[in-house]
């Protein structure tokens, strides 16, 4: 039965530039965690920066959108003479149903 690795041995961390290990471990230290722990949580801190940075973006197209749509009446939109006619023809065709299963 195969095992997983343990968390440390997990994470393979090979930096060609010496200087940018340096930094990142002494960052870490400094922080007081592992290098892995320094790096995957720089790595969730700036996914979640771009998914905030992108779901306030989409508020904005959406409240944008929104305001557009509220200043130009659509002709999708039915004025209160199409809707009473729409549900007259909805009460018809119920009625129709009903007398058909009736039969």
């Amino acid at each position: 039965m195969d095992t997983m690795p343990d968390a440390k041995a997990a994470m393979n961390l090979r930096f060609p530039d010496p200087a940018q290990r340096a930094a990142i471990a002494a960052a870490a230290r400094q922080a007081g965690v592992s290098m892995q722990e320094y790096i995957l949580s720089a790595a969730y801190d700036r996914a979640t920066a771009v998914e905030r940075r992108f779901l306030d973006g989409f508020q904005a197209s959406m409240a944008r959108s929104g305001a557009a749509f509220a200043a130009e009446p659509s002709s999708l939109d039915p004025d209160a003479e199409q809707r009473a006619a729409e549900q007259e023809a909805q009460r018809e065709l119920g009625q129709h149903q009903e007398r058909g299963h009736a039969a």
